[in-house]
């Protein structure tokens, strides 16, 4: 880890320090960073573009283009340059909480649709349901514009106040909201009776800090409640933190591999169970689908491949890789693919790393009707754990 954040700091820094900022190096750094035959040629191209290109272009803007520029040829889909602002937003989304409004949108002809409202939150308060479409923030139009743009006239820091409009049915509502930090829910859990055994439904978003904790929160109120099997739903859960992964496999796994990781630039090692499962022996169905990735497929596979839980659902994603997280000087960060996991059979999920691979085929297929008010794939999933419910 320290040899690979090393390297990717030496590029970078040679690149930004080796040209106008290099004079305060130590001599054999700076030789090492300015003499570089490669890295030189990248200062001078960013050199004669910042003076010569007909339009000012500030050298900051240059440097994230460069940096873009060499992940973008990895051709590693799972790869990524984040700037600062991008950096910032991700480390919110992995900590399960932002600043705003509290609700999850998606991109409209005339703004941003509502998808999600959290529960709590100011647009809570404020009357916002699903399906209406926001269409300005304090005045200024959203039509049109690109979703992260568009978001972030929505976004602001915690107490400040934005002025929304949104139309539901052809009606246009304004109000003034005052944002504050939202904490997105992770898990969500019910108790419901399949054949007359009661099951326990876990279902989990993402693996973000602290995730494995509310899981084991909600199998302990659903055991309390008469839980006497088990349902954990990772659909469309796009994975997470690995050593949450491992945590929450641990729920339910006494002992043993949970997954294997190895790169070229970071040791192989063996995660294993750790502390004592929550749920050691009812019956355990995983809930899968296509959106089943990363993080999720490593707790799918170990609960397999470990004979613990039947999975449920349709082919998972098919990610075999991980990825590591490179801060950078200027605020920004690399997410880099630092090597390849193996479920505890030794299967890799992904094909050749970086594209989407065979995935995991679950033993009963089962899927959710959209047209339909029942989730069908939920229902099978009960109806798996409740014949083997004792």
């Amino acid at each position: 880890m320290v040899v690979l954040g090393l390297g990717v700091a030496l590029l970078i820094g040679g690149i930004w320090l080796g040209g106008r900022h290099s004079s305060w190096l130590p001599g054999p750094v700076r030789a090492a960073l300015v003499g570089d035959e490669d890295t030189a040629v990248v200062k001078e191209a960013i050199d004669d573009v910042a003076d010569t290109y007909y339009r000012k272009i500030p050298r900051d803007q240059l440097a994230d283009a460069a940096i873009d520029g060499v992940v973008e040829g990895l051709d590693d889909r799972f790869s990524a340059y984040f700037d600062p602002q991008d950096y910032r937003r991700f480390k919110e989304s992995q900590n399960s909480e932002f600043s705003g409004v509290g609700v999850q949108v998606s991109q409209h002809p005339r703004g941003l649709r509502v998808e999600v409202v959290y529960d709590t939150s100011p647009a809570k308060r404020a009357g916002v349901e699903v399906g209406d479409v926001i269409t300005s923030a304090d005045g200024r139009s959203l039509a049109g514009r690109q979703q992260d743009d568009a978001v972030s006239l929505v976004k602001g820091p915690p107490g400040s106040d934005v002025r929304l409009a949104w139309l539901r049915d052809g009606r246009r509502i304004t109000r003034v909201v005052t944002r504050s930090t939202v904490t997105v829910p992770v898990v969500a859990s019910s108790l419901r009776r399949s054949d007359g055994c009661p099951v326990g439904v876990v279902r989990l978003a993402t693996f973000s800090s602290g995730a494995h904790a509310e899981v084991y929160a909600a199998l302990r109120r659903l055991r309390k409640r008469g839980a006497r099997a088990y349902v954990l739903d990772l659909r469309d859960n796009g994975g997470g933190l690995v050593n949450e992964a491992q945590l929450v496999a641990s729920a339910f796994l006494d002992e043993g591999p949970i997954v294997t990781t190895r790169g070229r630039a970071v040791r192989e090692r063996t995660l294993r169970a750790t502390g004592s499962p929550v749920v050691p022996e009812a019956p355990v169905a995983v809930l899968v689908d296509n959106g089943t990735a990363s993080a999720s497929e490593i707790v799918a596979g170990a609960l397999d491949d470990r004979d613990r839980a039947t999975v449920v659902g349709t082919k998972t994603f098919g990610k075999g890789v991980f990825q590591q997280v490179l801060e950078l000087s200027n605020g920004g960060a690399l997410d880099i693919t630092a090597g390849q996991y193996f479920t505890p059979s030794g299967r890799n999920l992904g094909g050749r790393g970086v594209s989407r691979g065979s995935g995991i085929e679950p033993s009963v297929r089962a899927a959710d009707d959209p047209d339909t008010a029942r989730d069908e794939g939920l229902a099978r999933a009960a109806g798996v754990v409740a014949g083997k419910c004792r």
